[in-house]
């Protein structure tokens, strides 16, 4: 809920930037909403805090002593929809209190810097300097205050940032930047096939920027895949869980299907034919939940089930979305998110999943969605899923939880 509160005096906060949802029109309120809903998710376990917005900006106070605001830093950094964040302190709107305000609440970043500047933005225009002359007054009195630092407003080592807004003013430094992108679930809901690779945690990563809200599937071919490869990838959403909220892993039992397969399926088109089951699942689950799209983590040309051709047939199957958000990464690309996100060093795990239990020798790289058709006649492929569904485990993921 957004209220417009007096902040408690002399106290660190947090102001929080919006990003691009300051560009939406009508629906710009629906934005707003979610994103302060999330919010109010994420500081939950670090303590009681005041949240409320005004001006495309979020006021974040502690409401006491007892509140992790180490924690709640980071944890906000991780909140798809801010540009831009500081943790700041808050004063009275009076030149001079800036200036106090600034010598207590920045003195040792202010005797580290060797140069800096003042920079002032004024909302309220009731206050009755300008920004240029705020800055320039505060300046000077800093300057006087630690001779030592030196004036440079092109590239100074520390920019000192005044506000003056509605409620109060604030003072703060060098903010950092936030995870931008949309709110999560402002764009609906959809259903990520999560493997144990490197490539699927970024494509859930990256849908979650763009306002999705995740369900993911992981298929389990046990015992051909170990139960240390299904809690890797139970860990991979639990890393990937605060940037994408709170989420089910759907673990679907996938053994009598690939053995189903092996049987009956020529080895060549082994895989298409796995992927075109893993598809009809995905979807099904995701009637069954209320999503309307798939992600996957498929990367042209990096596999042969993600040839152009191979993606074809297998997407033959869907008549829902299906997003793939790193069809275009090298995996230098995809590497170097993994590691943005954490989830790098448990991707690499040496713990296979079902993609690679029995790997045909030579995979068919241009399938044909005819020949296909033809293999699977007499199938019955929507029993088959059906009973996979049914028989699936349901894991509720949380941010944070252990």
């Amino acid at each position: 809920m957004m209220t417009e509160k007096t902040p408690l005096p002399a106290q660190e906060m947090f102001l929080l930037k919006m990003g691009e949802i300051v560009l939406k029109g009508l629906n710009r309120k629906s934005f707003e909403q979610r994103l302060m809903g999330n919010l109010q998710r994420r500081l939950h376990p670090y303590g009681k805090f005041r949240a409320y917005s005004r001006q495309s900006t979020v006021y974040v106070e502690p409401m006491n002593d007892e509140c992790d605001l180490d924690g709640a830093w980071e944890g906000l950094k991780q909140v798809f929809g801010f540009s831009g964040l500081s943790r700041a302190r808050s004063c009275a709107k009076d030149k001079d209190a800036f200036v106090e305000t600034a010598k207590s609440y920045l003195n040792d970043r202010l005797l580290a810097a060797k140069s800096f500047k003042v920079e002032s933005r004024r909302s309220d225009k009731s206050f009755p300097m300008t920004s240029i002359q705020l800055s320039q007054y505060v300046g000077g009195l800093l300057a006087e205050a630690y001779p030592h630092l030196a004036v440079d407003v092109h590239h100074p080592e520390l920019t000192v940032y005044l506000e003056v807004r509605d409620f109060a003013g604030y003072v703060h430094a060098n903010p950092e930047p936030g995870a931008g992108g949309l709110p999560v679930g402002s764009g609906g809901k959809a259903v990520a096939l999560l493997s144990g690779g490197l490539d699927s945690p970024v494509a859930c990563y990256m849908m979650a920027k763009r306002g999705l809200a995740l369900d993911m599937v992981h298929f389990f071919s046990y015992p051909y895949t170990s139960m240390e490869a299904k809690e890797k990838v139970l860990e991979l959403a639990r890393l990937v869980s605060p940037y994408t909220g709170r989420c089910n892993v759907y673990v679907v039992p996938f053994t009598k299907i690939q053995e189903d397969l092996r049987r009956n399926c020529p080895e060549p088109y082994f895989t298409i034919a796995m992927r075109r089951y893993m598809m009809r699942i995905a979807q099904m689950i995701a009637k069954e939940t209320d999503a309307h799209a798939l992600v996957t983590g498929e990367s042209l040309g990096q596999v042969a089930s993600q040839t152009m051709d191979a993606m074809l047939v297998t997407g033959a199957v869907c008549d829902l979305p299906v997003f793939r958000p790193v069809i275009g990464m090298d995996k230098e690309e995809i590497v170097r998110i993994a590691r943005k996100i954490g989830t790098f060093e448990t991707s690499i795990l040496p713990y296979e999943d079902c993609c690679t239990v029995f790997t045909p020798r030579h995979p068919k790289t241009r399938p044909v969605l005819s020949e296909m058709l033809e293999i699977e006649e007499g199938y019955d492929y929507e029993a088959m899923c059906r009973e996979a569904v049914l028989n699936a485990e349901v894991v509720r993921i949380r941010p944070g939880a252990m």
